[in-house]
């Protein structure tokens, strides 16, 4: 399956959640705090400029795959492969005996919109507010809730944080909330 997305700064996340409601779209998932969390072994993966992912929040736990991200017009494209896992540290122990180590990790809250084919994710992080959009078009819908998609960042949020620990070196080592 092919991700095509983009990821918006905001100053704040309720004038979007407005916004969502007057079109008429319906939250899938409430808020919730996701931890995140990244296994690569030997680099390879990284090197690759791909990333495993394994996520746990409030509707369960997911493995994903995402391939090395591509550009078109500034939509971030890549290869998403994502299933459900029933048990997060039985998933974790199997990629550890694979040689596969957790390398970084990160936090955030999300809320999950849908607004016709575009799934819409509001995302409370340490460093700041996001909305991620997923969808054919991504900048189109953006422009429907109101959001400049030239603005998009294409940064994920393991590159935003390290970012921000150079401009705060005693920030913690990963994004989490206290």
């Amino acid at each position: 399956m092919e991700e095509r997305e983009i990821k918006l700064p905001v100053s704040e996340l309720d004038s979007v959640r407005r916004r969502l409601l007057e079109l008429g779209a319906e939250c899938e998932a409430e808020a919730s705090r996701e931890r995140n969390s990244i296994f690569d072994r030997n680099d390879e993966v990284y090197r690759a400029g791909k990333a495993l992912r394994l996520r746990t929040d409030g509707r369960g736990a997911r493995l994903t795959f995402k391939g090395p991200a591509r550009y078109e017009a500034g939509i971030k494209v890549r290869q998403e492969l994502e299933t459900v896992v029933e048990d997060a540290t039985t998933m974790r122990e199997i990629l550890e005996a694979l040689s596969y180590r957790r390398v970084n990790g990160y936090e955030k809250v999300r809320e999950v919109w849908r607004l016709g084919a575009a799934l819409i994710a509001l995302d409370h992080t340490p460093i700041g507010d996001f909305v991620e959009i997923e969808h054919s078009d991504p900048a189109t819908a953006a422009r429907e809730i109101g959001l400049d998609p030239e603005k998009a960042e294409s940064r994920s949020y393991l590159s935003l944080y390290s970012d921000h620990r150079r401009l705060h070196p005693d920030a913690p080592p990963e994004m989490s909330f206290p």
